[in-house]
C-alpha cells in the first residue's frame, strides 16, 4: 500500500498522529504533503517521504487555494497512492476535490468546525465546498458528535458515511499520571496552546488579572505556546505586572503539566481538545469551556469544571472555586481524569479503530 497524507501543519501531525503513521508504515509507504513547521525530519527518520507544501492556514486566499488544488492534482497524478488521508479544512476540501476528480480513494478528518462555521455567508460557502469535496470520501472521521451532526444537518455528509473517534486520543505512556506539586510557589494554572482570540485568551487574561488582584502571588498563571494573532503585547504586560509567567513554545509540555495544579482551556470551539486529554492523562484537574470538544473530555464536578464560553466572570469564579478546594480534592479530580482517559481516550484504541476502517 501507498498512503498519501495531506495536512496543514507538520508539527501537529507529529504530535497527534505519529502512532497511526507508524502503523501505516508497517503496511506500506507513507508520503506526507505539509507545510514544514517542525518535526518533518522526524517523519523522514521514521521512513516517510515529506513534500513541502505552501498553504495559508488562517485566511481565505483564492489565488493560493486554486494553486493548492492544482498542486494536489499534480501530486496525486505523480504519486498514484492507493489511499489518501486528509486533515484540516483546506486539505479536506481541496485535497478531497482532487481525489474525487481522479477517482482515488480517500477519507477525511474533520477536527472541529472552526471559525468558518460561526458566521454567514462564510458557513454556507464552506458547506458548499465541503459537500462537493466529501461526496466521494469513503468515510469522514469526526472528533465529536456535535460536529458530525452539524455536517448532517447541512447535508454535507450523511450519517452512514461518518465515523466518530475520540479525537486523536492520548498516549497514556507518554503522558503518565504525575504526583501533584506542592503549593509553596503558589497555585499554578496553566494555559498551553495557540494565542488567539478564539482560544479564549482575552477571557483568561481578564480572569487572571482579577485573581491576581485578590490573591496576589498566591496564584500563578503559566502561559506556553505560540502566537497565531497579535496578542504578544498583552502577554508581555501580564508578565510585567506579575500576573503571568510566559514560557514560550515548548516542544515537550510534560514538565509544564507536572508543575501545574490545574489546566485551563477557555476555547470558543474545539474538535477535541488535546490539551485536556494530555492534562487529564497526567492526573491534572482541568477547567474548560462547556462546548463540544471539551465537554467530552471533562466530567463536570468530578474531573474538572466546565464554564460558559466567552464568560470571563464565570471563568474567574471557576478558578477561584478550584483555589478553595482542599488539595485532596485536586488529587481526586486528577485521578478520576486519568481513569477517564484510560477508559475512553487511549490512543492505542483510536489508532486501532482508524486502521480497522482502512483495512
Amino acid at each position: 500500500m501507498k498512503y498519501l497524507i495531506l495536512t496543514n501543519h507538520s508539527y501537529m501531525l507529529w504530535q497527534f498522529r505519529r502512532e497511526l503513521i507508524a502503523r501505516l508504515l508497517q503496511q506500506g509507504n507513507v508520503v506526507i504533503s505539509t507545510p514544514f513547521v517542525g518535526r518533518q525530519e522526524d517523519f523522514q527518520a521514521m521512513g516517510c517521504r515529506c513534500i513541502e507544501t505552501a498553504l495559508n492556514r488562517r485566511q481565505v486566499d483564492p489565488p493560493g487555494d486554486i494553486y493548492l488544488h492544482r498542486f494536489y492534482l499534480r501530486l496525486l497524478k505523480t504519486e498514484r497512492p492507493e489511499l489518501v488521508l486528509t486533515y484540516s479544512i483546506k486539505p479536506n476540501i481541496f485535497g478531497g476535490l482532487a481525489c474525487r476528480r481522479l477517482g482515488i480513494p480517500y477519507c477525511s478528518n474533520v477536527q472541529g468546525l472552526g471559525s468558518a462555521f460561526t458566521r454567514e455567508p462564510m458557513a454556507s460557502a464552506v458547506s458548499v465546498l465541503y459537500r462537493a469535496a466529501l461526496k466521494g470520501a469513503g468515510t469522514v472521521f469526526f472528533e465529536n458528535t456535535a460536529s458530525a451532526d452539524e455536517f448532517a444537518r447541512r447535508r454535507i455528509v450523511p450519517r452512514s458515511r461518518r465515523t466518530l473517534l475520540p479525537g486523536a486520543g492520548v498516549n497514556l505512556a507518554w503522558y503518565p499520571q504525575m504526583p501533584y506539586p506542592d503549593r509553596a510557589d503558589g497555585i499554578h494554572f496553566l494555559y498551553l496552546g495557540r494565542f488567539m482570540r478564539e482560544k479564549g485568551v482575552e477571557e483568561l487574561f481578564a480572569a487572571a488579572r482579577k485573581l491576581h488582584g485578590v490573591y496576589g502571588q498566591q496564584v500563578v498563571l503559566d502561559l506556553a505556546g505560540f502566537f497565531e494573532e497579535d496578542c504578544r503585547s498583552a502577554v508581555d504586560q501580564l508578565v510585567r505586572d506579575g500576573v503571568a509567567r510566559f514560557h514560550g513554545f515548548q516542544a515537550d509540555p510534560r514538565p509544564l503539566y507536572q508543575a501545574a495544579h490545574c489546566v485551563v482551556v477557555p476555547s470558543y470551539h474545539e474538535g477535541m481538545s488535546n490539551v485536556l486529554l494530555e492534562a487529564a492523562s497526567c492526573g491534572r484537574a482541568v477547567i474548560a469551556s462547556d462546548i463540544p470538544g471539551c465537554r467530552e473530555a471533562v466530567e463536570d464536578g468530578k474531573t474538572g469544571l466546565l464554564v460558559p464560553v466567552r464568560d470571563a466572570d464565570a471563568l474567574y469564579r471557576a478558578m477561584e472555586t478550584f483555589i478553595k478546594l482542599p488539595e485532596a480534592r485536586w488529587q481526586e479530580m486528577g485521578a478520576l481524569g486519568r481513569g477517564r482517559m484510560a477508559l475512553r481516550f487511549d490512543r492505542v484504541q483510536v489508532v486501532a479503530r482508524t486502521r480497522a476502517w482502512m483495512s
